[in-house]
């Protein structure tokens, strides 16, 4: 059976992991810098990221920051991750580089980051997880497709472990990411449908 072994919650009014909030101390940097500030503090790329990469880099070092071997490779997780705007906050300042002919400048540092899959494999490779990775976009938040998808990841017979959730930034201000770490157990109920749907509509 699956169960749900931990979960967090990012939005512009704070953070909760397993339902408890996340204390910050008093500053004025934005909510996710502060979080890199305080809780990560060692993956400078984290400055270079976009939007939707920042809240769901963020919401995976407190997910999973705490697991001990974190960064020992293994092939046996997965990250399936789940989205509505994509990437089209860095499309859209992407686009603004090149649209004027008098002003064009065009950077590799905001191309990069164009792709929304781009965000799992930033979690794959900080974390030197090889199994598979997946992103989909959605044309609205579905807690079922969510819940089957991630069933589906547990019939490849190398996958025990799949990081998953939705995360969706259409601009830097507005952001959310719901992750879960769903595993194989042997004790205790099926975790799926409701639990998901429980927390990822428990505003």
């Amino acid at each position: 059976m699956l169960t749900i072994r931990r979960w967090v919650r990012i939005t512009p009014t704070g953070a909760v992991i397993d339902g408890r909030p996340v204390h910050l101390e008093p500053t004025e940097d934005p909510l996710l810098v502060a979080l890199y500030r305080q809780r990560v503090g060692s993956y400078p790329k984290f400055f270079k990221m976009d939007p939707l990469c920042r809240a769901g880099f963020i919401a995976s070092e407190l997910l999973i920051g705490e697991e001990p071997s974190r960064f020992t490779p293994r092939g046996d997780r997965a990250v399936v991750l789940f989205t509505h705007s994509g990437s089209f906050a860095s499309d859209s300042h992407y686009e603004r580089t090149i649209c004027d002919r008098a002003e064009y400048y065009p950077s590799p540092a905001v191309f990069v980051y164009t792709l929304a899959n781009i965000l799992t494999g930033e979690i794959a490779i900080r974390n030197r997880y090889f199994g598979e990775t997946s992103c989909y976009l959605l044309d609205r938040r579905e807690t079922s497709v969510l819940a089957a998808t991630t069933r589906e990841a547990f019939l490849d017979e190398e996958t025990h472990s799949v990081l998953c959730g939705w995360v969706d930034s259409p601009d830097p201000d507005c952001f959310e990411a719901v992750l879960f770490l769903v595993e194989e157990s042997d004790e205790g109920p099926e975790w799926i449908d409701d639990n998901i749907c429980k927390v990822m509509n428990d505003k």
